[in-house]
């Protein structure tokens, strides 16, 4: 599966250079791509035209445009206009990537190999989500609501690459997008603000932004769906820091609170819904993965609630069928409902699952 950039190109030469694989490329057409240039694919399509014609591959370049609209980026709108927080990345790679692809082309070969930073890792007997090596670009908390049918099916040859070393390798056999910058935006936007997404879709609704301690008004913003909690850039408002700390969807209030140390943007508990994990329950199996359990049942866990090389520990309560209690052993900056607590071993090594975090 490539993409275009640096990261899938070099997936691309390492499986050829072990010359026992035949490869087969695809590229996903995805996004809006309406002429609007919300997804303009044609430079990362002519950049998989040059890695195939280099390795003599064939490159299949497949639509699953209205497959996005249906299950990404309404998902997406839907999500933040009940004034949440959503993770279309999470979202894209379940359903579309490891979902639609696989049921459609994928699972006519052996293995899906991708330019994600993971890898996989056997423990007695199952495969299970494991970190990379390079921990700032790790991307299993993008991952972690792909089910085991899927994560059996993935290869992820960079996983034990720090990203240096994938850029020198693209360098040293003269890749074509040896130096593309990497894509840092949301999947399904391209090269559009998220902001500018957000209000073709939406539009805006004024509103007062209220400092919480005080109920001052303190300024306006152009809508609540264009803020999440713990977000701090952007506002607007002189004098701060300022951190978003909640909202009130009904009157369309933003709150805020001042300074870098408010004790407004943190807190313990993360309440998760929907809970998904990817090879078994470690609260219904003896299996050995999470060792530390307290007289209450709660296991010791890493996890983290945004994307970030850093974890945090804490412990999980089971609440109910799929609804649980992270209690973090530390402070945590920006609990957005509508996020996800990606739950790891204690050791950071296997990415469990994930939880929708809820109010």
């Amino acid at each position: 599966m490539v993409s275009g950039g640096v990261d899938s190109a070099v997936v691309v030469h390492r499986l050829v250079e072990e010359g026992c694989h035949d490869l087969h490329l695809f590229y996903i057409r995805i996004g809006m791509d309406n002429g609007e240039g919300d997804c303009s694919a044609e430079e990362d399509i002519e950049m998989c035209n040059l890695i195939a014609r280099r390795y003599g591959l064939p490159l299949e370049v497949v639509s699953l445009h209205e497959e996005y609209w249906d299950h990404v980026m309404a998902y997406a709108l839907h999500t933040v206009k009940e004034g949440l927080t959503p993770h279309p990345d999470m979202m894209c790679n379940k359903m579309i990537k490891f979902g639609y692809f696989e049921q459609r082309w994928g699972n006519q070969f052996d293995r899906t190999a991708t330019g994600h930073y993971a890898s996989v890792a056997e423990v007695n007997g199952r495969r299970y989500l494991a970190t990379a090596a390079d921990p700032v670009k790790d991307q299993t908390d993008f991952l972690a609501s792909i089910s085991y049918g899927q994560l059996s099916h993935l290869m992820f040859p960079l996983g034990n690459l720090p990203k240096n070393e994938v850029r020198r390798i693209a360098s040293e056999v003269s890749l074509p997008n040896a130096t593309r910058k990497d894509s840092q935006g949301i999947c399904f936007l391209g090269k559009i603000n998220y902001n500018d997404f957000i209000r073709r879709h939406l539009g805006e609704r004024p509103g007062p932004v209220i400092e919480i301690e005080t109920g001052r008004k303190i300024g306006e913003h152009k809508g609540y769906w264009f803020h999440t909690i713990g977000q701090r850039k952007g506002l607007g408002l002189s004098g701060g820091p300022w951190y978003v700390v909640g909202k009130n969807v009904r009157d369309n209030v933003i709150y805020v609170s001042n300074g870098y140390g408010t004790s407004r943007q943190y807190g313990r508990e993360l309440p998760l819904a929907e809970m998904h994990w990817i090879t078994s329950d470690p609260f219904m199996e003896e299996d050995g993965i999470l060792t530390s359990v307290r007289s209450d049942g709660s296991r010791m866990v890493a996890f983290k609630n945004r994307h970030s090389p850093e974890f945090l520990t804490g412990w999980l309560h089971r609440m109910g069928e799929r609804e649980y209690r992270l209690v973090s052993d530390s402070d945590v900056q920006g609990i957005a409902p509508g996020q996800y607590g990606i739950v790891y071993t204690p050791d950071r090594r296997l990415c469990l699952g994930s939880g929708m975090i809820v109010k």
